[in-house]
């Protein structure tokens, strides 16, 4: 066992109470008339950072548990490598669901695509390009019920990229999705309800 001292119960609150004050000094940068030029958005955001970082690890060693957010840094190797200043950033996103009726997936296809009739060739999976060919995929998300899906884990990934040509990398969409180039992401999941739940 190791001699050194174990973090507390106080110290994890401390450390999520400077969160807490992070995020007021980075919204009172950002949020300043002259936050395009002002260095202090920098430090507020390195700020931030630190105190997330911190907190996350505490709360790691107290209570085996993590936040749902990534911050990016130059330590370690799954650390942020992108350029400080990007000139272009790629939206990655990953939606799944699961297919909960069948039946209503097909009705509201056959809606939409008269070729789609009762009981014909394709099934779910021609009912699947004709919704996707037809709505954006937000409007999917926000109606996912009433089209017979159920939302399930998502991610949103926001990386750093090279301007690129119209269709340059249409062939081969995924392909660039490094890492380390990773700004931000943001997860949904239910594992995280379930941790609030529990707590």
């Amino acid at each position: 066992m190791s001699d050194a001292a174990q973090p507390t119960i106080a110290e994890v609150r401390a450390a999520a109470e400077a969160v807490k004050a992070a995020i007021d000094r980075h919204l009172e940068a950002v949020s300043s008339p002259n936050a395009a030029d002002d260095p202090a958005v920098s430090a507020a955001y390195e700020q931030l950072a630190t105190a997330a970082i911190a907190y996350d690890q505490l709360l790691y060693e107290v209570y085996d548990e993590v936040t749902p957010f990534e911050i990016p840094g130059d330590e370690g190797p799954g650390g942020y490598h992108g350029p400080e200043q990007p000139d272009a950033i790629s939206v990655l996103i990953r939606r799944d669901y699961h297919v909960v009726d069948p039946k209503r997936l097909r009705a509201q296809a056959e809606r939409l695509d008269e070729t789609l009739t009762p009981g014909g060739a394709g099934g779910v999976n021609a009912a699947i390009g004709v919704l996707f060919g037809e709505y954006e995929p937000d409007e999917i998300a926000a109606r996912s019920e009433e089209f017979g899906l159920e939302e399930a884990d998502s991610t949103l990934w926001v990386a750093a990229a090279e301007p690129t040509e119209p269709g340059e990398w249409l062939p081969e969409p995924f392909e660039h999705a490094d890492p380390q180039l990773l700004i931000c992401r943001f997860d949904v999941s239910e594992v995280y309800d379930d941790e609030d739940l529990e707590d």
